[in-house]
């Protein structure tokens, strides 16, 4: 297991699409990403949703496609998005979005109030990390319903019992959960509620909330 490495569906807040990846090390990889659906040439297909960003995303189809077919990419239920195959490599393909997309309303609730799963979305802004009396500023990397991902490592006298203060958010309850090549990873005690959490990343990502 020490060789073993964990991959989950990435979304960016950019409006370009996820660039080709660089080649894969020797490491085994666990995969949990997201499945979407895939439309070619008539035909429905289901992929792996790797990466996405408002531009496009990189997908694992379950099916040969050419660079320069042309695509429907079903995101959730009732949410269909047409693109062209813009790179294609090692059982990957990248998409680009004849129209940008708002990746935060992918993240969202269906009109049947079905929840897809949360992935980790990419952000840029600082937490506050309060270990006891000290209180430590950190740059957020990315967050979940379940957590945070915080550049940096220090020493925590109270891993179990800590309070992670995002603003416009209530300060959670956490936990450090691992820590490891100049960042770590905290869990909250309770899942955000996936509304609360779509609405300050909408909130966020504005220019006026984001300085």
């Amino acid at each position: 297991m020490d060789n073993l490495s964990l991959e989950t569906t990435a979304i960016s807040l950019s409006d370009a699409p996820p660039p080709q990846p660089e080649r894969r090390d020797g490491k085994r990889h666990l995969t949990l990403f997201r499945v979407g659906a895939i439309s070619v040439e008539g035909r429905r297909e289901l992929c792996l949703i790797k990466n996405i960003s408002s531009g496009g995303m990189s997908i694992r189809p379950y099916c040969p496609i050419a660079v320069g077919t042309r695509v429907v990419i079903e995101l959730k239920t009732g949410m269909s998005v047409p693109g062209i195959v813009a790179w294609s490599d090692g059982g990957s393909a990248g998409v680009e979005f004849e129209e940008p997309v708002d990746v935060l309303d992918v993240l969202s609730p269906t009109g049947d109030g079905a929840k897809p799963r949360m992935p980790r979305i990419q952000i840029d802004c600082f937490a506050s990390l309060r270990d006891g009396a000290r209180v430590h500023r950190l740059r957020v990397c990315d967050i979940s319903q379940g957590g945070v991902k915080l550049a940096g490592e220090v020493a925590l006298d109270n891993a179990n019992d800590l309070t992670v203060t995002l603003p416009g958010l209530p300060p959670q309850p956490a936990a450090l959960r691992w820590s490891g090549g100049g960042h770590i990873g905290v869990t909250f005690n309770r899942l955000l509620a996936l509304p609360e959490l779509v609405d300050w990343l909408r909130a966020i990502r504005e220019p006026s909330q984001a300085a």
